[in-house]
């Protein structure tokens, strides 16, 4: 099984989110670490090659950016509460950043 690594604030903003979405939020990043594949998501090929949105339906929207493709972890990039239709720029953009950053820390 792959650990789970937390990038930036994404636990405490998991943590944030009512106690069934982070059950559920769980129980999908566990089939992550074991190599299934979660319930919903789809590839988010804009931040970055691997990158997956982990898409939540419990009592509202929510959302876990991802990246697993790399054979020592799973890293989760960004979590947070989806508002509209659309992914919100900024919410994009802080997950973009912080793939960026693993990326370079990575090659360190």
């Amino acid at each position: 099984m792959k650990p789970l690594h937390f990038l930036g604030s994404s636990l405490r903003d998991l943590k944030k989110f009512p106690v069934a979405v982070q059950q559920e939020v769980g129980l999908q990043l566990n089939k992550v670490q074991l190599g299934k594949e979660p319930a919903d998501w789809k590839p988010i090929s804009i931040i970055g090659a691997g990158v997956i949105e982990l898409r939540i339906h419990v009592g509202g929207e929510y959302r876990v950016m991802y990246v697993a493709k790399f054979t020592e972890a799973v890293y989760v990039l960004h979590t947070f509460t989806k508002k509209s239709q659309k992914t919100s720029k900024p919410e994009l953009e802080l997950t973009k950043q912080r793939y960026k950053q693993l990326l370079k820390e990575r090659r360190s």
